[in-house]
């Protein structure tokens, strides 16, 4: 098996094990077990806690003392072996603890996919701009080969989605033990201070006005993130309790129709350059901050007839509120940070959209929803809920619009290609 291959395999089943119940649990959370939002909440939470700190130890038992092929095998079958215990759990508090140990072996093997990758390929002699974006891409289609085959099989409210990851997981595991060799490379100095250690140097940067209003902006929009992921295909499904849409196709398929999105999203990639190169770093992150309006505005006024159109509209434009601000932002990250604290500038972007992002976004959608959107029959009002969140990710983006300063430069992203 040639090495491009393996390493596509090995991104496939990594996505593959998130894909099979990241965007379905609310199904199995609401419909199967009947908890509350609030506790729904806060097990979305525990995405942002693990992606707090564990990436970062991880990282560095990688860097220091394990090879990183070694430690992604083994953190893989412990999450897919927690991951299996799902199933069992009968209580939602319970469960927010079973998932945070699952989430932290889980979260870090997202980095050290990149690290397994970008090394295979140096050793073998290949040009990493060129030839891992289309090896990437497959973790994109794994995801939506675990939505697809959540949905198809009939298990969009059923522990059989938990078993699929778990199952990939322990596959993916042993998988990884033929993995190309990547040894420790000592990338942080003996004598590191603990706060370097962590990556927490990087904390400094929040002194600059700029910086800090850009990781401030980092976490909200993280936060809009995690809303489509705990609420889209719940949504979606709901429509069933409405007797002209319950036998739609968008009920019965509702895991596919969000597969759209990621769909959308690798379409999207393939945009960045030229809209970096054309409009520039801000307003190419201010169009992700309007396309996420739109993506909660059309699920508002969108249905399984003749809201059809709004809905598929609303998957199509996630691509450009997903990978817009992302993938520019990590390259304001790299143009504005000096080389030595790149790697930690990077982290704090990720620490800031994954981790307090997440932690705002789902402990606050469980709670507001709780409290102010339950109808008196027990459902949720779903389109004031999008509308909410429309409204939310308007204001950030009129101050986004009027706070972030930055002068466009066609040299920094005349070459960028990702």
């Amino acid at each position: 098996m040639s090495l491009k291959l393996r390493l596509t395999v090995m991104n496939f089943l990594q996505f593959f094990v998130w894909g099979s119940w990241l965007i379905t649990l609310a199904n199995y959370w609401f419909g199967t077990k009947g908890w509350g939002s609030t506790e729904f909440g806060a097990v979305f939470l525990t995405l942002g806690i693990a992606s707090m700190f564990m990436p970062t130890i991880t990282g560095i038992i990688a860097d220091r003392w394990m090879n990183a092929e070694k430690l992604y095998a083994i953190i893989h079958i412990l999450s897919g072996l927690t991951v299996a215990c799902f199933p069992f759990v009968n209580d939602p508090n319970t469960f927010f603890w079973v998932m945070l140990l699952a989430m932290s072996f889980y979260m870090p093997t997202i980095a050290l996919t990149n690290t397994i990758g970008y090394n295979a390929l140096k050793q073998g002699g290949y040009d990493v701009v060129k030839d891992f974006p289309p090896i990437r891409v497959w973790g994109t289609i794994g995801f939506i080969a675990a939505m697809w085959l959540t949905n198809l099989t009939g298990n969009k409210s059923s522990e059989m989605m938990f078993y699929f990851s778990a199952v990939g997981s322990v596959i993916l595991g042993a998988y990884s033990f033929t993995l190309p060799k990547c040894p420790p490379q000592m990338q942080v100095e003996k004598n590191a201070t603990f706060i370097k250690l962590l990556g927490l140097d990087a904390f400094k940067l929040l002194a600059n006005y700029k910086m800090a209003l850009f990781f401030i902006f980092s976490m909200l929009l993280g936060a809009s993130l995690q809303l489509t992921n705990m609420y889209g295909d719940v949504f979606l499904d709901e429509f069933k309790y409405f007797p002209e849409y319950a036998d739609s196709f968008v009920v019965k398929y509702s895991t596919i129709i969000m597969s759209i999105s990621q769909i959308s999203e690798t379409l999207f990639i393939l945009t960045i350059p030229f809209f970096l190169k054309r409009f520039g770093i801000k307003n190419v992150m201010l169009m992700s901050m309007f396309a996420w309006v739109l993506r909660f505005g059309l699920f508002a006024y969108g249905d399984p007839m003749g809201g059809l159109w709004m809905i598929i509209l609303s998957m199509i434009v996630y691509g450009m509120a997903f990978d817009f601000f992302n993938i520019s932002g990590a390259l304001f990250v790299e143009t504005q940070t000096h080389p030595s604290m790149r790697a930690s500038a990077q982290g704090l972007f990720m620490m800031m959209t994954n981790g307090l992002g997440t932690i705002i976004g789902a402990y606050g959608s469980g709670v507001i929803i709780e409290k102010f959107f339950m109808l008196e029959d027990g459902n949720r009002n779903w389109p004031e809920i999008w509308i909410a969140f429309a409204a939310y990710s308007l204001v950030v983006a009129i101050l986004f619009a009027i706070l972030f300063r930055h002068k466009h430069d066609p040299k920094v992203v005349a070459n960028f290609n990702h």
